[in-house]
């Protein structure tokens, strides 16, 4: 599929639809927790269980948007959308057959690794066409993709929920629902396949010459430095901490107050978790933009130190104040949101615009490992509690310690960051020719 070139006097600012109509569709991860409840009811799952899909799906994400680079940027942004359509569409297709004929592995197997490879594909997709379209104000351009991506919960959230009202919370309303999600998200999605252009071959506007300043690093190099394994571990600490919560929003928030006079009724469990996914998409704006004015460093100071401080709030004091809980979890959210917004900056404060892409690839491997690592601590600490009788907040407690600990090593790595020795700095003269050796390894 060849990439769809632009006719003369194409607006570029229809490409940015484009991008949300499939950052929004693939932003309903975020959402997986509203299908816990039903799936533990009806399949007899544990909290560890029926977060494998989400877990697998973020491993698949990380690692499809790690390798698969190189293929979005070679077929272009309709053949990268066009795969994310069907591998996403497709894994829910697929759950719907194994929540039918309770089957959960083909839930895992659809939801997990085919909608999760969609995931990926469909993350990096947008990215380098809006860049190419708006090189006078890239920043925004790919901030209202990945935005859409931390804002597609608030539409998923409610929509899952209500479906799951309408036709049922037992092995075959769950089907319905996820056949619903499939077919419906294939439609949305088409419609940024259909309307994604590429610019033609001139000068985009606001370009213009400029020199490129700073020390540059290539990926080859960048990965073989204790910057990038530092940063590796800052990503990773931020990414566990909020992922914890927000795979386990709903039935965290109703086992808090399960035991108090103001119960958390389902609906407002599923408004929870969309008012967490306005919070991680208001965090990629507004704490990536801070970090323009404080510095990266300060910012992930703020991420991983203040989230310290929430986390230890809601285990001291979540359970006695409704909003305490979820004024902590929101900020929580948004350090979550704003750590994916800033790490690209951050990488090129310290490795150059030279292949920065490829490293951020390569990083986006620390997602893939907290997808695994957050869900895991607080569903497998919640079910051995639960097994020992435990319940309500007492479920939570020994994990947010694990959470805080999880933080201070990532604030740690954070203080560890210096500026990149000069031995991994490409020379001037010879940029432009390693460019073309390592054309490949694009990511």
């Amino acid at each position: 599929m060849s990439p769809p070139i632009a006719p003369p006097g194409w607006s570029r600012w229809l490409v940015p639809p484009a991008a949300l109509a499939v950052h929004l569709s693939i932003g309903q991860a975020y959402a997986w927790s509203v299908f816990k409840p039903p799936l533990e009811s009806a399949l007899g799952l544990s909290g560890t269980q029926s977060a494998l899909p989400f877990q697998l799906g973020i491993v698949m994400l990380g690692l499809s948007a790690a390798f698969g680079g190189t293929l979005v940027e070679r077929n272009g942004p309709r053949w990268a959308m066009t795969v994310a359509l069907v591998c996403f569409s497709s894994g829910f297709l697929l759950s719907a057959l194994g929540a039918a004929t309770e089957q959960y592995w083909l839930i895992v197997l659809g939801y997990g690794f085919v909608g999760g490879i969609g995931l990926g594909i469909g993350y990096i997709s947008p990215v380098s066409t809006l860049i190419k379209w708006f090189p006078d104000r890239p920043g925004m351009a790919t901030g209202i993709a990945i935005m859409g991506f931390g804002g597609g919960a608030l539409i998923a959230s409610p929509w899952s929920a209500q479906m799951l009202e309408s036709f049922g919370t037992d092995n075959s309303g769950i089907a319905l629902a996820f056949l619903v999600h499939g077919l419906s998200y294939a439609v949305f999605m088409l419609l940024g396949v259909l309307l994604v252009r590429v610019p033609r071959g001139e000068r985009p506007v606001g370009s213009g010459p400029s020199a490129v300043e700073g020390p540059q690093v290539s990926a080859r190099s960048a990965v073989r430095t204790p910057q990038f394994w530092f940063l590796w571990i800052v990503l990773c600490t931020n990414v566990t901490a909020g992922i914890g919560i927000l795979e386990k929003a709903a039935p965290m928030i109703t086992d808090f107050f399960a035991d108090t006079s103001t119960p958390v009724s389902v609906s407002a469990a599923a408004g929870f978790v969309a008012l967490l996914s306005a919070a991680n998409m208001a965090g990629r704006i507004g704490w990536s933009s801070t970090s323009d004015l404080i510095g990266r460093k300060n910012i992930y100071r703020v991420y991983l130190g203040a989230g310290a401080l929430m986390y230890a709030l809601i285990a001291l004091f979540g359970d006695s104040s409704k909003p305490l809980f979820i004024l902590c979890a929101l900020v929580i959210l948004s350090f979550y949101g704003g750590g994916f917004a800033t790490i690209p900056a951050y990488l090129k404060d310290l490795f150059g615009t030279h292949q920065v892409g490829a490293i951020h690839g390569r990083l986006l491997t620390a997602w893939s490992t907290a997808g695994v690592l957050g869900p895991l601590i607080v569903n497998w600490i919640a079910d051995r509690q639960e097994e020992a009788g435990r319940h309500g907040s007492s479920l939570y407690g020994l994990s947010f310690v694990i959470m805080i600990g999880l933080l201070v090593v990532g604030f740690v790595a954070n203080e560890l960051v210096r500026p990149v020795h000069p031995r991994h700095h490409i020379p001037a003269p010879e940029e432009a020719a390693d460019d073309r050796r390592q054309q490949p390894e694009s990511a």
